[in-house]
């Protein structure tokens, strides 16, 4: 007993409001034995004397026991021990009279039951299931409320057995929806067969099954809104989020009842939105199936808009120095972002029309807020209407810039947001389709950015000025680029002695980001303007120190760094020291800066221009700048796993982002931080790649940490797989041996990330870095582990997709399937072909690096590559099919002839596909038979030689698309005669390859081609030099267009051959005059620049 009584006071303590008894508690609770831990909590659940608060406390830790601690814990009980727990669970529900406690007990007689269905899906605590039909039948209230309360929080408690009571779970939701005395029954009711639709979504004959519970749901979800309670609507987004399907049957009276709860100004803003929310989420969740009906969506546009009208008069607006957060909950801010999604996801075929009518007439009302709301409609509605607002963009820009001379400045912040948004939405167009706007568009922000009395319009016309000129091409900006930085000069002065007299900032920290953006675009034309800026920027790194100047100095530290890399490095030398000695000083403090302090993000990001700028010479600021980025490269982020009561407690609007597991739980993650990490992460991959051997040093460290950063949100996790292959190079230096092992950190690290990682952006990335890090390394990195394992994740990925070309097919064949459903699946196809096009990439490394001896591992993947190259299949398939039997063929041979039989006809017939990609995979095939292939090919060099002319002779074979699959046919004629001459009559085909020369796109097949050309030349072969030496001005013209082209480098081999065959004709002033007198200036130039550099 006296045991129960400490642990009473324990629990009082876990809730002490003083953070220092709290923590000791915690530490007391942490220590004390997970089976104690049960015996004591469920004493104190059923403990009828001890206070409601202590057992309140004690349900949640017992709940969270079970949920986090289940496998280490519960087996290890006596059987005894485990059905008392059970029995004391069921009695605690039926005895207690607190309905908060029971609620809560109920919470932890479902995570049990949650945890006790076995692996083939027996519940292993039946009683529960019989308390639940014994319940839900019976007279007592409290009893059947228990009883759905248990069912919503775990609809999967029947495991096995759900299919066996289905009639009776229908029937039991039904009857209690239909329980007329007792309204939150109806409701619990509502929420658990939302709950059950939800754990079942995949299922559609269950979802069928269960239609006709849903107009029951609907008329809860408004019976309880005007209750007070908005649980039910919320399950409702829940369903259009994850089952949206399930909605078909009522979409009409759905739509038709969010519409009118938002409408309705008596229910609270939340409740507005989340009715509002439903319709959103299903225009992006089912958009095909909401296009059907667009007499509903054209309604709820204008309550969008009515929402977005819904702002206070507030006259400290226009001079405020801190930006506060946006108000999320506020209704403007909620129709805006609204009206962005739906735009979105419906596209602005529909949109558009339903909203230009409306947006004209507030443009056009006397009240300040219906113009600030028009603006910030047209604002949000650009990325979605994207292609129909770029037909009229002249029209609406005209029209916007009227509104920088509104006279209220909140709809004078609104225009400039406007074209700040639209300069984004529409770049480069923007900025590039309308010169004479240019001009009009610069001028008009400039002058609002001279609006004094308003601060807050001023800093958000400059924000609009770094968006455009952000995407502005430079030769565009360079015509105004005077009067923009004189008037951005000026402005700076000004506001720099307000901050000295007044302490006012936010214009300030704008303007000097939009002097940074005009720089960046600039570039080396800024040097005339860096004396009239670099002073004065110095100046407020200089003495910005106080903390409310932190932002400030930070965007200034930018700015400072933005523009020595757009001068370069002579004209920035001079100050360089002073700004590294200004860099290092902060860098200095560093370690007191807060974790949250603006200036790390800036800093780290400066630190790496500071290294593009100085190159090698940065070298010796490593030490210092190497810790602190370590630091916030390593920001461990917090992570949690939760169940949707902890998510109650926790919002996203303090910093979390949750991803869904399913089944009532969700992975959180606090983004605070990685921001910074990313940054971070991204700034140690720039000094690998600008340092090399220089950052040698560091490699093992920045290995180490690389390697951990696979949980991370997804910037930090490419950043990651970037930085591998510049590593290693690193790490050359230091000799082999230090090399494999960096190699050892990565390799497991790297191929378990890509049999995991989700994103599919994420996961190219890591894909391309490993294939990088396996040619670097070669033959021997990988063991035979490493090769099981990346064979079953290359083998999942092919099949997964020729599964997901199965999924997309039987989308077509829905219901809903329009035009833009299609643009969506080809999406999603160009994603898979990326993803596939990274197998390749890995094949190919392998391939190149392991040779004929990785040929019986390849064979588990054999038949999948067969497969991608069935004539059936997309072309993309068939591309990347040839691609890698093309290296098979190039590395693996001549054993790559035992497999012909699957690849050879199908690279012959896709000679002449239709598909010039297919053409130029089979012709670079061909290209590598005849270099590499062996004897066992020639037959079908010989066959594949008419094929090959035929695609090079076609009429259109130089067209834009062709140009490349034509170019790989000259390339591989070319190699037939060399490697091959006895499948080829060279004497005939030679003249014609000559003519067909020179090639232009394929740089790699147009070294090949000179190779070739200079064994030819050397030899002194009378076919290519004609009689009397006349072709020579032909082949002095095709070597020409080769430099001039860039396909002949100075440091290939064949430069320096082709060089000589020059100079030999420089011998003879008459040959030497007639062959250059053929060529234009270009083509003489690189003549020279060719004997001036081999």
């Amino acid at each position: 007993m006296a045991e129960q009584q400490q642990f009473y006071l324990l629990l009082g303590n876990l809730m002490s409001p003083d953070n220092n008894v709290r923590k000791q508690a915690e530490e007391t609770y942490d220590n004390i034995p997970g089976q104690n831990k049960i015996t004591f909590l469920l004493q104190a659940v059923r403990d009828a004397s001890a206070a409601e608060e202590v057992k309140q406390m004690a349900a949640v830790l017992l709940r969270r026991l079970l949920s986090s601690s289940f496998e280490e814990i519960y087996p290890g009980l006596t059987v005894e021990m485990q059905t008392a727990i059970k029995t004391e669970l069921l009695t605690g529900i039926q005895q207690e009279t607190s309905p908060t406690i029971r609620k809560k007990i109920c919470d932890i007689a479902a995570e049990l039951s949650r945890n006790l269905i076995d692996d083939d899906g027996n519940n292993q605590w039946p009683e529960v299931l019989k308390f639940l039909f014994d319940s839900v039948n019976a007279e007592n209230v409290g009893l059947r409320e228990a009883a759905l309360h248990i069912f919503w929080n775990f609809p999967g408690i029947f495991g096995n057995q759900q299919q066996h009571y289905m009639e009776v779970i229908k029937r039991m939701l039904v009857q209690c929806m239909q329980d007329q005395a007792n309204p939150q029954i109806r409701t619990l009711a509502a929420r658990a067969a939302a709950s059950f639709v939800l754990s079942n979504e995949s299922n559609t004959a269950l979802l069928k099954h269960f239609a006709d519970l849903l107009p029951g749901i609907l008329q809860a979800v408004n019976e309880s809104c005007y209750q007070g309670d908005d649980s039910v609507l919320k399950s409702l987004v829940e369903i259009a989020d994850t089952a949206p399907k399930y909605l078909r049957p009522n979409l009409e009276e759905t739509l038709q009842l969010c519409l009118r709860l938002c409408a309705d100004t008596n229910l609270t803003n939340m409740q507005r939105q989340l009715a509002l929310e439903v319709i959103v989420t299903l225009s992006e969740t089912a958009a095909a199936m909401l296009r059907k009906h667009t007499a509903i969506v054209a309604q709820s546009v204008p309550q969008m808009l009515a929402m977005m009208v819904d702002l206070e008069d507030d006259d400290e607006w226009a001079m405020a120095d801190e930006l506060e957060d946006e108000d999320f909950d506020s209704n403007a801010v909620a129709g805006e972002s609204a009206l962005d999604r739906i735009a979105c996801g419906l596209g602005g075929k529909i949109i558009l029309p339903m909203i230009k009518q409306h947006i004209m007439q507030m443009l056009q009302n006397p009240d300040w807020k219906y113009r600030h709301a028009g603006l910030m409609a047209l604002s949000a509605i650009g990325e979605g209407c994207h292609q129909q607002m770029e037909a009229i963009l002249q029209e609406i820009v005209s029209f916007v810039l009227l509104f920088c001379a509104d006279p209220h400045p909140r709809v004078r912040y609104a225009a400039c947001n406007a074209i700040g948004q639209m300069a984004t939405d529409f770049a480069p167009t923007f900025q590039k389709k309308f010169h004479d706007k240019v001009s009009e568009v610069i001028s008009a922000l400039l002058q609002t950015m001279e609006d004094q009395s308003n601060p807050r319009v001023q800093a958000h016309a400059a924000a609009a000025l770094i968006n455009f000129t952000e995407d502005c091409p430079k030769s565009l900006l360079i015509l105004y680029l005077d009067n923009l930085v004189q008037h951005l000069h000026v402005i700076m002065v000004a506001k720099l002695q307000e901050l000295i007299q007044k302490g006012t900032k936010l214009v300030l920290e704008q303007v000097v980001t939009s002097i940074a953006s005009v720089a960046d675009t600039a570039e080396e034309k800024f040097v005339p303007y860096y004396d009239m800026f670099m002073p004065s920027l110095k100046h407020i790194v200089e003495n910005a120190v106080q903390k409310e100047l932190r932002l400030l100095r930070g965007k200034t530290i930018e700015c400072i760094s933005l523009i020595g890399l757009a001068v370069g490095k002579e004209k920035f030398m001079p100050d360089a020291s002073a700004v590294m000695q200004l860099l290092l000083k902060t860098q200095t403090d560093f370690n007191d800066l807060e974790d949250d302090d603006p200036q790390i993000s800036y800093m780290i990001s400066a630190w790496a221009r500071m290294c593009k700028i100085l190159g090698k010479e940065f070298q010796q600021y490593l030490p210092v700048v190497m810790g602190p980025l370590m630091k916030t490269a390593s920001i461990k982020p917090e992570v949690a796993l939760l169940d949707t009561q902890d998510m109650e407690n926790i919002s996203e609007d303090d910093g979390w982002e949750f991803v869904n597991l399913g089944d009532q739980q969700s992975f959180g993650i606090k983004t605070a931080g990685l921001e910074e990490k990313a940054t971070a992460c991204q700034m140690l991959v720039c000094y690998a790649k600008e340092l090399k051997e220089g950052f040698v040093e560091y490699t093992e460290q920045v290995v180490k940490l690389m390697v951990t950063l696979a949980l991370t949100v997804s910037r930090v996790r490419v950043a990651a797989a970037e930085s591998m292959p510049l590593l290693l190079e690193c790490a050359r230096v230091r000799g082999p041996e230090y090399l494999t092992q960096m190699w050892h950190f990565m390799c497991d690290a790297l191929i378990k990330a890509i049999g995991t990682e989700p994103d599919s952006d994420v996961l190219s990335e890591i894909m391309h870095s490993f294939a990088k890090c396996i040619e670097l390394m070669g033959d021997g990195c990988l063991n035979s582990e490493h090769f099981e394992e990346l064979g079953g994740i290359l083998k999942g990925k092919l099949e997964e997709h020729f599964k997901n070309q199965e999924l997309r097919q039987a989308k077509r064949q829905d219901e809903d399937y329009d035009e833009q459903v299609e643009e969506t699946l080809q999406d999603e196809d160009e994603n898979d072909v990326y993803i596939l096009t990274k197998v390749s990439d890995i094949l190919h490394s392998v391939f190149s690096s392991y040779k004929e001896k990785v040929l019986p591992w390849f064979e588990q993947l054999l038949q999948l590559i067969v497969q991608l190259i069935c004539p059936n299949r997309p072309w993309a398939d068939r591309q990347w099919g040839l691609c890698i039997f093309d290296d098979v063929v190039e590395h693996c041979s001549p054993s790559s002839f035992k497999y012909a039989e699957y690849f050879l006809r199908p690279m012959i017939q896709s000679l002449c596909d239709t598909s010039p990609e297919v053409r130029q995979a089979a012709a670079y095939g061909v290209g590598v038979m005849a270099q590499f292939g062996g004897e066992n090919y020639r037959p079908f060099c010989t066959e594949a030689l008419p094929l090959l002319v035929r695609v090079i002779q076609a009429a259109d074979s130089r067209s834009k698309e062709n140009v490349n699959a034509t170019e790989n046919c000259v390339s591989a004629v070319g190699k037939l005669m060399r490697f091959r001459p006895e499948c080829v009559n060279v004497n005939e085909v030679l003249p014609h390859w000559l003519s067909w020369l020179p090639l232009k796109e394929d740089k790699e097949e147009a070294v090949h081609t000179f190779d070739f050309l200079c064994d030819l030349i050397e030899s002194n072969n009378p076919i290519v030099l004609g009689p009397e030496n006349a072709n020579l001005p032909r082949i002095f013209f095709i070597i020409a267009d080769g430099v001039s082209n860039e396909s002949i480098k100075s440091e290939d081999a064949c430069s320096k051959r082709l060089a000589n065959v020059i100079r030999q004709v420089q011998t003879s002033a008459g040959l030497w005059t007639q062959c250059i007198s053929t060529l234009n200036e270009t083509q003489q130039k690189a003549i020279q620049d060719l004997l001036s550099t081999a």
